[in-house]
Parts: structure tokens; C-alpha cells; sequence
């Protein structure tokens, strides 16, 4: 077999635009939009649109800040607050279509049109978050917070304000501040150029398989899948495999031949890891820089900095709790490995698991104890069946019905979009948009965003969000519908939970509507969604043989639960072990060497060899990528211990008590950023988090 073809490719999109027409064309973002619901008319943007509307609505911005700088009135909630809530229209319109084609429609047309735009942006935030006059107006709402007459919510905005400001380092004297503003710039260009090398590596990676032998194991629907890229690529009589998701794991769970998987497998581990796309000087220069930043900010380093804004505090406790899962998790690693080992050796395999082995024979050893093969469930989670699976329950539950919209805008013709109403009074609550399947100007992974927040605009009006999910799941290939593999029906449910959070929300103010809430707590309605996914009774209502229409038999049913916490060694390893590599990273002034570091780490922590990072560094876009969950990837395992706290109560109180749903739905889905975040589970759950849960829901501890 020839084992691998580097290939890269590149779509140029060129305009046949006339002049005429060209000058007949009205830039969308520059007014209102005018659709219902105010969705972005993407028919009508085009790339070109961008950078206008980004100078205009930072020329916008600016003046709104003149305005509250220049008003001799005393400052107040009403005339510096609110007014911060809304500085530009068409900054916000621009930069929520913006942002979301970075990460899902990112064309080379409109990548190097990024380059231009990102310092535009960076630039506009740093005048506002540093602006001295700005905030010392802030900072005299702040400190007279409590003599205004201000409610509860609207005193909790203004610390936010004041918080972020401060944060940003709106209180440094102007040396350091001109210090802040380079490390950021130089900040950003290094995300992008992050970003790009692993958008790059991702796509000019594939296996090329030419002899059928080498499929044996592999769904036929992943086969279709590989059949299909390589006709794309003009290829005959060949399958190509990639680095996506829906192409790479089917790989490494089915194929029975080992080269493939380790192909596979060495491709993913070593993506972004050399060649013109390597990421390795590029972390090395970003971990330099947020310490700089770290000490700027006066803080001993950049973990310290990021765990002080958010529940844990210090790094000292965010550790501490990742290790109390980690041990466990890796005593229970060991086992399953020895399990697989044992099953390699009755069957005369004679080698010593490695990493691409480990989930080829978990799924044997899956099957051996329970008698289930994950290829027998899949032909029941057929994606459309999953989302209305999805939509039900969320009505059942939560009151909430996911109408098609069918004449909506839409970027990419297999995108849907949802009104999501009241399902008792028909009321308009948000707008949700899905695009599923992946493509090459699309990153890897799945998230949550939004194009429009919940909230008081300027013009005194209270808008409802507009938020979408985007995933990489399996596409359909020839006869064969999407069939969902069990991983990704979790993610699908996951990320619908952030979904929920963004639509549902009642916060009266933009900076505290949906997922604006602690890092570490924004995680935990996302990984709660996931439960329901296969709760028996929820499972059989979407759960159908794609060609049959066959509910799925409660024989599957009973093998998906009592398999439920199998392999959750692995599962909890591999991510308990990427948080303490992110939580080290930032811990750490330099890493000239990134490969020799998480050498280092991991023989430090213990981690087993047959197990990697959930990822390594050069593809670990969640702390490289930007800085959303830079020192803070440990959030997710925190979010499980709330998660894991808040299931147990469903569990005693029953999945569908009505009481129990509604006070989830006050007190976490819909509260945002209102009220400090633990007074709002123990408002739920009428306690503080205990950690054990999460051990309890792994089967570490009963």
C-alpha cells in the first residue's frame, strides 16, 4: 500500500461582478438589515463588503466613546453604562458575520482580506479597553455603585464593566500600556498565523488507500465517504482518508489494518508539526508573550492572571482539582489497557498496544464485554433523525419548538435554519442556524456562536439572538444518508447545549445574556445536553434504522447503557491530561522546545504511553488558537463536576419532573451572567458542587 500523498489545494474565488454592477452595490452592513428576525442577507455579502463596513463601524465606535467622554453630566448607569452596551451597529452586524466565516467559510479570498481586517479590529479594542478617560468615568459609576439606585442586574453590569476594563489593563500608566497594546497586536498575528497553518496542514494531508484488502473493518458508509474524496481529487480505483473527524476516526476505530491506523494516527499527532504549516515557533513565541503580558498585568504568570477572573482563582486549585480526576482516571487507563492487551494476545497478535491501537481494541474488548459494536448501533443515528430527536426533547422539556424557516438567508446551501418559539404561545425567542458537514474552508471541531445578541439595543429596543452550531460530521455518500457515529451524536447534543444557554436567555443586557458567563462555568449546560442523548427513553424516540425505519431494540438500548462508562479511563485521561499541559504552559516564562516540553509534562504527570493529549500542542487551537481557553482548558472538567452534581438531581427527581426542568431552565439556561454563578447552581441544586459526583458519574467511585 502507498501509504500517504501530501496534497494541498486552493480555491480561488473570482468575481464576475461588472462595474455597473459593482457600483449599484449597496454594502449590507452598513444599515439595518431588514430581514425578519434581522438575519444577515448572505447572498447580498461579499468579501469586498468587509473592510468598509469594519472602518465605518469603527469610525462609529469611536464617536459613540467622544460622546460619553464629552457629557459633563455626572456619570451614571444611563449615560456611560448603557451607552457602552451599544457603541456601534454596524461594528456588531460586521463582526458577527465576520468572525463566524473566519472559522467556517475562510476562502483564500477572504483569508487574505483577514490579514487587513484583524489589526483594524485589535486596534479599535485597544482604544476603547484603554482608553484612560473612558474608564475613570467607568470607574466612578463603579465606585458609586451603590448610591444610584441601581438593581441588582444593573449593578452587576457595571463591575463587569469595570472588571473588564481593568482586566484589559485600562488602569496601567501609559508606558505600560503602549507595552500592552504591542503584545497584543503581535498577539493576534500570531492566532491567525496558528490558525492558518492548521486550517493548511489539516487539508494538504491524506492517506491514499489502493488496495481494497487495506478497508477491511471500515463502515461501508466511511468507505463511500473515501470513495468519494478521491474521485473529488480526480483519483480512480483509490480511497483517500484525511485529518477530518468524520474521515480520521472511523480509521482508527474499525480498520483492521494496523499500518493504516498509524498512518492515520502519526498524521493526526504530528499535524502542524513541520514544514512551512509547522506551529512549534509559533507557540514558543506565544507562551513568551502572555507571560510578558502576565507580568504587565502584575501578575506572577499568565495561568495565574487567567484563573484570577474566574471560579477556581489560582492555578494552585485549578490543578489540584484536575489531578483528583486525573489519578483515578489513569488507574482506570491501566486497566483498560490491560484488557486490550490481554484481547491482542488470545487472538495472536504479538505486539504491545500503541497509541493508534487504543481505539481499534477498545471497541473490541467493547464488544467482547457487552456485546456491542458501535458499527451495529450507527445505522440508527441518522443525522436529520438525531436533530429531530434533538428538537423534541428540547419541546418536551423545555417548552421550546425549533420551526424550519425555509426561505431564511443561508450562507452554504446545506446549512438550516430554525425560528425557535414558544411552543404553548408561539412567541418568537431566538434564531437557530446548523451547518453540520465539514469542508475545506472550514476549521476542525464543533462550537457555538452568535450573529446577534439577546439584550436593550440603542434604540431602546430588546432584540432576541441569533445563534448557530457548526460541526464536522459524517457527510452523506452515495445512497448512504449521515450516519452519526456515538461520539458525534454527543457532540451534536453538547453543543446544542451552548445552543440553549445562547437562545434561552431573559438577561436584559448584552454583556450578561447566554454563554457571557464564567469560562468555567460556561461549559457545564453544553456537557449537561449530553446526557439526554442516550437516556433510554429519549434515545428510542430518534433512534430508527435509516433503512427500516426500526425503532432501535431495547436489547441495543440496554448494551449503550450498561457500556456507558466503559473506555472512561481513556476519555478522561486524555482530557484531564491536555488541561494540565495548558494549565503548565501558561506556569512557564519560555518553552523554546514545544515537543521536548510535553515530553516533560507528561512524564511529570504520569501520562500512560499508550495515550496521547487529548491534543497536542501544535494542533491545540483552544489555547493557541486565540485566548478564550488559554489556562483555562480545565474548565471542562470542571463544568463536569457541576454537570455531573446537576444530573444526579434529574436522576432522583425523574428525567422529565416538571419542576426540576423548570427551575434548570431559570436558574442555568436562561440567567446568563445576572448572578454570580455559584449562587445559581446552588439555586438549582441546593449545594455547593461536590467533586465526587463526576467521580461517581465515571465509575471511579460509587
Amino acid at each position: 500500500m502507498k501509504t500517504l500523498t501530501v496534497l494541498a489545494s486552493a480555491a480561488i474565488l473570482l468575481s464576475a461582478t461588472t462595474q455597473s454592477a459593482m457600483a449599484e452595490h449597496q454594502n449590507p452592513f452598513l444599515e439595518p438589515y431588514g430581514t425578519k428576525y434581522e438575519i444577515a442577507p448572505f447572498d447580498k455579502i461579499e468579501t469586498s463588503d468587509f473592510i468598509p463596513a469594519i472602518k465605518a463601524g469603527i469610525e462609529e465606535q469611536e464617536q459613540a466613546i467622544n460622546n460619553i467622554i464629552r457629557n459633563r453630566a455626572t456619570p451614571d448607569f444611563d449615560n456611560t453604562i448603557l451607552p457602552l452596551e451599544n457603541l456601534s451597529p454596524i461594528l456588531e452586524r460586521v463582526s458577527g458575520v465576520f468572525y463566524h466565516y473566519m472559522e467556517a467559510l475562510n476562502t483564500p479570498e477572504f483569508a487574505a482580506m483577514a490579514d487587513e481586517a484583524i489589526p483594524l479590529l485589535n486596534d479599535a479594542n485597544n482604544k476603547l479597553m484603554l482608553n484612560d478617560l473612558l474608564f475613570q468615568r467607568i470607574k466612578q459609576v463603579y465606585d458609586t455603585r451603590d448610591k444610584l439606585g441601581l438593581n441588582k442586574v444593573q449593578k452587576r453590569l457595571v463591575e463587569k464593566y469595570y472588571r473588564s476594563f481593568a482586566e484589559q489593563g485600562a488602569a496601567l500608566p501609559a508606558d505600560k500600556k503602549e507595552e500592552l497594546v504591542k503584545i497584543n497586536d503581535e498577539l493576534s498575528k500570531l492566532f491567525i498565523q496558528f490558525n492558518r497553518n492548521l486550517l493548511n496542514a489539516t487539508n494538504q494531508f491524506a492517506v491514499i488507500v489502493y488496495d481494497p484488502k487495506e478497508l477491511s473493518g471500515l463502515p461501508e458508509s466511511s468507505v463511500a465517504v473515501a470513495a468519494d474524496e478521491a474521485a473529488a481529487r480526480g483519483l480512480t480505483q483509490s480511497w483517500v482518508f484525511t485529518l477530518h473527524a468524520p474521515s480520521r476516526l472511523p480509521v482508527l476505530q474499525y480498520a483492521d489494518s494496523r499500518g493504516l491506523r498509524k498512518a492515520i494516527y502519526q498524521g493526526y499527532t504530528n499535524l502542524a508539526s513541520y514544514g512551512e504549516n509547522s506551529n512549534l515557533p509559533v507557540i514558543s513565541k506565544i507562551v513568551a508573550l502572555r507571560n510578558e503580558k502576565a507580568k504587565i498585568m502584575g501578575f506572577d504568570n499568565f495561568a495565574q492572571m487567567m484563573t484570577s477572573r474566574v471560579m477556581a482563582k489560582t492555578p494552585e486549585a485549578a490543578t489540584e482539582l484536575l489531578l483528583q480526576v486525573f489519578e483515578p482516571a489513569v488507574k482506570r487507563s491501566h486497566e483498560e489497557v490491560a484488557d486490550m492487551q490481554a484481547y491482542v494476545d488470545a487472538n495472536g497478535g504479538g505486539f504491545k498496544i500503541a497509541p493508534w491501537d487504543y481505539y481499534y481494541y477498545a471497541d473490541k474488548v467493547k464488544k467482547q464485554k457487552f456485546d456491542l459494536d458501535e458499527a451495529e448501533v450507527r445505522p440508527y443515528f441518522k443525522l436529520e433523525n438525531v436533530l429531530k430527536g434533538m428538537f423534541d426533547l428540547t419541546e418536551k422539556v423545555y417548552g421550546v419548538k425549533m420551526v424550519p424557516m425555509a426561505d431564511a438567508p443561508k450562507y452554504i446551501e446545506d446549512m438550516e435554519v430554525y425560528d425557535v418559539v414558544d411552543a404553548k404561545t408561539g412567541e418568537h425567542i431566538s434564531v437557530f442556524m446548523c451547518d453540520y458537514y465539514p469542508r475545506d474552508t472550514k476549521r476542525q471541531g464543533a462550537w457555538m456562536e452568535q450573529m446577534q445578541s439577546a439584550g436593550l439595543y440603542g434604540d431602546g429596543k430588546m432584540k432576541r439572538p441569533i445563534v448557530y452550531n457548526v460541526g464536522n460530521f459524517t457527510k452523506p455518500a452515495g445512497d448512504t444518508p449521515s450516519l452519526l457515529t456515538i461520539d458525534e451524536v454527543e457532540t451534536m447534543f453538547h453543543e446544542f447545549g451552548h445552543a440553549l444557554q445562547g437562545m434561552l436567555t431573559t438577561a436584559p443586557y448584552k454583556s450578561l445574556a447566554g454563554t457571557n458567563v464564567d469560562r468555567d462555568y460556561v461549559e457545564m449546560s453544553s456537557q449537561m445536553n449530553e446526557h439526554w442523548a442516550f437516556a433510554p427513553d429519549v434515545l428510542k424516540t430518534y433512534a430508527k434504522h435509516y433503512k427500516t425505519g426500526e425503532v432501535i431494540p431495547d436489547d441495543l438500548v440496554k448494551k449503550l447503557e450498561a457500556s456507558s462508562k466503559f473506555n472512561q479511563g481513556f476519555v478522561t485521561t486524555e482530557l484531564a491530561g491536555a488541561a494540565l499541559l495548558d494549565m503548565m504552559y501558561g506556569q512557564t516564562p519560555e518553552v523554546k522546545d514545544v515537543k521536548e516540553f510535553e515530553k516533560e509534562v507528561a512524564k511529570k504527570i504520569g501520562m500512560p504511553e499508550e495515550i496521547t493529549f487529548r491534543y497536542r500542542s501544535p494542533y491545540f487551537k483552544h489555547i493557541f488558537g486565540d485566548d478564550g481557553y488559554a489556562s483555562g482548558y480545565y474548565t471542562y472538567l470542571w463544568a463536569q463536576v457541576l454537570e455531573a452534581d446537576a444530573w444526579e438531581k434529574f436522576e432522583k427527581d425523574g428525567l422529565f419532573n416538571k419542576k426540576t426542568a423548570e427551575s434548570f431552565k431559570k436558574n442555568i439556561l436562561e440567567s446568563g451572567d445576572t448572578e454570580d454563578a455559584m449562587v445559581l447552581f446552588k439555586n438549582f441544586r441546593g449545594h455547593e458542587p461536590d467533586a465526587k459526583a463526576l467521580l461517581r458519574l465515571r465509575g471511579f467511585e460509587k
